[in-house]
């Protein structure tokens, strides 16, 4: 072979592979998002929202680079089913999941396409991974709370609302978190003279009936767990809530700002920001197996003093101080 032609042959060969890694760089990626809540859920939006403008900082612009398909399950098992099968039938390269809820259909579904999830409360307890350290699956992501946070709410309903006795805990009846919860709740109950039973949560009657029944008491409270069915009728409970002027705590801000009494728990929409990285590195060559699953390193007590009044609840001065945000 001529020398001409030879480093001919060279030159080519150096080239194909920087036009192959160019080409997979600018191949449209796609990213399934399977979501808890209803569409029209302004809360779902929001996080959405976020997830979003994660993708948006990291570089990522939707149309040009990524496509995404969005499933809105509306808190309906029946729904994640069948959307879980939907969006792995597009062959995505990432999943994000929303919640505990959305995960077993989507883990039925694939052990091979990546799932970035939120909220998700216990996933080593539930199988979705086998450690938070080392994930060790498809899946990884950022978890919801501890369990033992559970038990806290239940303190700070007795700091807000001394006279309670009775408290129903509505709480998903179907999903592993659910029964953690309440098992955290039903602990933390004896030591503060508190009796607990739970109330279903994934039909408007089985809600209007728990709380209708507690409403004979003159001493009764709620306590709402964190679940799809909890936000998606989240305007219902409140609703009612208020309508028997029965003291509830719920597991996050936007219960609070919506007129529920007070929230404790973490921040809902960073995470969706957050899992925005990890979808990032999965879509640059990064496994979930190697990417811890991060926990909330921050709760937040907000506390509507409107609703308060209208209870003729006395607010308590040290809980007023330690308060992160107050609603009027």
């Amino acid at each position: 072979m001529r020398r001409r032609d030879l480093i001919s042959v060279i030159g080519s060969a150096a080239v194909w592979p920087l036009a192959a890694h160019a080409q997979q760089a600018s191949r449209m990626r796609r990213i399934g998002v399977l979501v808890n809540l209803g569409k029209d859920d302004p809360l779902g939006q929001a996080r959405q929202k976020a997830f979003m403008q994660g993708l948006q900082a990291l570089g990522w612009t939707e149309g040009r680079d990524v496509q995404i398909d969005t499933r809105w399950g509306g808190g309906d098992a029946d729904q994640f089913r069948k959307y879980a099968a939907e969006l792995i039938a597009l062959q995505p390269d990432v999943v994000l999941a929303t919640s505990g809820a959305t995960m077993p259909a989507l883990m039925q579904a694939t052990r091979t396409v990546p799932i970035v999830f939120v909220q998700v409360p216990d996933p080593v307890g539930s199988g979705f991974v086998a450690s938070l350290a080392r994930p060790g699956g498809n899946a990884t992501g950022f978890t919801q709370f501890d369990f033992s946070l559970s038990g806290k709410w239940l303190e700070v309903l007795k700091e807000i609302a001394p006279r309670v006795a009775h408290v129903a805990v509505l709480r998903d009846p179907v999903d592993p978190a659910g029964t953690g919860q309440f098992g955290a709740i039903q602990i933390a109950a004896p030591p503060l003279g508190i009796e607990v039973r739970p109330v279903d949560v994934r039909e408007p009657n089985e809600i209007e009936n728990g709380i209708a029944a507690l409403a004979n008491t003159t001493d009764g409270g709620l306590i709402i767990t964190g679940s799809a069915p909890s936000a998606v009728h989240r305007d219902l409970i409140i609703k009612l809530a208020a309508q028997y002027r029965l003291p509830a705590v719920y597991p996050y801000r936007f219960y609070a700002t919506d007129g529920g009494l007070v929230s404790y728990g973490p921040n809902t929409i960073d995470p969706y920001r957050q899992a925005a990285s990890y979808v990032d590195r999965i879509l640059k060559g990064a496994k979930p197996a190697d990417l811890p699953v991060q926990a909330p390193t921050r709760y937040e007590l907000v506390i509507n003093r409107k609703t308060a009044k209208s209870l003729g609840l006395a607010l308590p001065q040290a809980m007023v101080a330690r308060a992160d945000e107050l609603i009027d």
